[in-house]
């Protein structure tokens, strides 16, 4: 089962083990999140759940939001995800779900929206060397070549050159959740994760834990 909430990257601290290490965590307000809409394979080819997350203003609501909200009945939502499950009927449209559907070790995946940087160099988006700073040199921070002469007269998709870094959709998998304040909705994950002060991250069961236990 494939399950999670939205959440938002509060920042990170550390927190400290009976034995005194230090543990790096990041701090994620986790809702409260509702059920705006259940899905199943009957009605939409898949089974998944739809929830809502953070407040937004009646006036901010487009019509077709409002009746969409409407059928919920628990006010206008800023963001919108939806989370596969194998079990739709164990919602309920309208549900309210917290940080404690998590615990303390379990494993998840977290996905967000990486630092966006703007258009970068070969040497700061791909890690290039570049040539030597002395002698003459006139090879500094270029891409060099990239073998396209009159065979095949083209750049191939995919060539590491200048370009936009960052603002991509990145998973970081397999974080142990080492805390949860189910008074306050936040979860503290172990190690760092995409994004942002403030962005929006999706926290789902991990996957590779799952397999694992399915082996």
């Amino acid at each position: 089962m494939e399950m999670g909430l939205i959440g938002k990257k509060l920042g990170m601290t550390q927190i400290f083990w009976e034995d005194g290490a230090a543990i790096p965590v990041t701090v994620i307000e986790t809702g409260p999140c509702f059920v705006i809409q259940k899905k199943t394979k009957k009605t939409d080819g898949y089974d998944a759940v739809q929830l809502g997350f953070g407040r937004r203003k009646e006036k901010k609501a487009t019509k077709p939001l409002k009746g969409h909200f409407k059928k919920a009945d628990k006010g206008y939502f800023q963001f919108i995800r939806e989370f596969r499950t194998d079990t739709p009927d164990d919602y309920e449209v309208g549900q309210e779900l917290k940080a404690d559907i998590f615990g303390v070790g379990d494993r998840v995946d977290v996905i967000g929206t990486t630092k966006g940087k703007g258009f970068a160099g070969v040497i700061k988006r791909h890690g290039f060397h570049g040539g030597r700073a002395t002698h003459g040199s006139m090879f500094h921070r270029a891409p060099g070549s990239i073998g396209a002469s009159a065979y095949p007269s083209r750049v191939f998709k995919g060539t590491k050159l200048p370009g936009h870094m960052g603002n991509q959709r990145k998973t970081v998998q397999n974080l142990t959740i080492v805390g949860v304040r189910a008074d306050r909705n936040l979860i503290l994950v172990k190690g760092a994760v995409p994004g942002a002060r403030n962005g929006i991250v999706l926290i789902k069961n991990a996957v590779k834990s799952m397999l694992t236990r399915e082996n």
